[in-house]
């Protein structure tokens, strides 16, 4: 007889649907809450899970935040939960330092192109 076993990172989007205005870029946008965690599995069926970690994501510029457990167990057990800006630890600011924008189309862009890819316009 033999057992097959392993320990393996899990990732869980977890239902939260708050609006907001992000702190880092200003622009509009919405909070996507996951939690990263390790697991114990036996025949491939997840036994039990350790270390949780909850994170917060902002959906305009990907800046990434943790929050507290205890939050994150509310929000994961679908209580009506609203994040403050306080709740949130920052762990990396997003993408919105990088992006370029064109002034005569408007086509936005994380790319290093000295003219944009739409119109040919030299982007600042």
């Amino acid at each position: 007889m033999f057992f097959i076993f392993g320990i393996s990172n899990g990732h869980k989007e977890l239902e939260h649907h708050q609006s907001m205005v992000c702190h880092v870029c200003g622009r509009y946008g919405r909070y996507q809450v996951f939690m990263e965690y390790m697991f114990f599995s036996l025949f491939f069926i997840p036994v039990f899970k350790w270390n949780k970690t909850y994170y917060v994501q902002t959906s305009c510029c990907g800046t990434l935040y943790t929050i507290d457990n205890e939050l994150g167990k509310r929000i994961a057990r679908g209580e009506g939960v609203t994040l403050q800006k306080e709740d949130l630890i920052l762990v990396k600011s997003g993408r919105y330092d990088s992006m370029k924008k064109c002034n005569r189309c408007g086509y936005t862009t994380s790319e290093d192109f000295q003219y944009c890819p739409k119109c040919a316009q030299p982007l600042n």
